[in-house]
């Protein structure tokens, strides 16, 4: 069973390193050699730790760190979605997704949307997340990547 934990600064260079994994075990095929290497080098403090400060969540399955999402409350975004390949396919990015989301809806945001990478636009149009169009990802190290702006609309919890 996953349990989910906000993440703390002390769990940044965790996080990169879920992130790391997922990107080199998931996106072949999606994406170049040349463009995995590119996104996945460096560490956490070259900017990936500031994340932390939004909510950034841990999955912990028998105290090891399994996978990772945020929400980005200011612009309704959900990111860092990310499991280690040894525990793709049980259900935890999907429980992560939904933690993020129930996130969303306590702050009554009514509608997210992210950037999906190219090998996981079926893994977000499973979980109820629409759009079609490729677009071009620019991230804040200069790295271009295809992906495909996804919405889903939130049904939010009474206050």
């Amino acid at each position: 069973m996953l349990e989910i934990k906000r993440a703390t600064p002390d769990d940044a260079d965790r996080a990169f390193e879920i992130r790391r994994e997922a990107i080199r075990g998931q996106c072949i095929g999606a994406y170049s050699a040349e463009q995995m290497a590119l996104w996945t080098r460096g560490c956490a403090s070259d900017g990936y730790n500031v994340l932390m400060e939004k909510p950034f969540y841990l999955g912990w399955v028998d105290g090891e760190a399994v996978a990772t999402g945020m929400l980005d409350p200011d612009h309704h975004e959900v990111g860092a979605l990310f499991v280690r390949p040894a525990f793709t396919g049980r259900g935890y990015g999907k429980a992560m997704l939904a933690h993020v989301e129930g996130i969303a809806r306590q702050m009554a945001i009514e509608q997210v949307v992210l950037d999906a990478t190219l090998n996981a636009v079926s893994f977000y149009r499973s979980c109820g997340y629409v759009g079609d169009e490729q677009a071009v990802y620019r991230s804040p190290s200069g790295l271009m990547l295809a992906c495909v702006p996804m919405v889903k609309r939130l049904r939010v919890i009474p206050a």
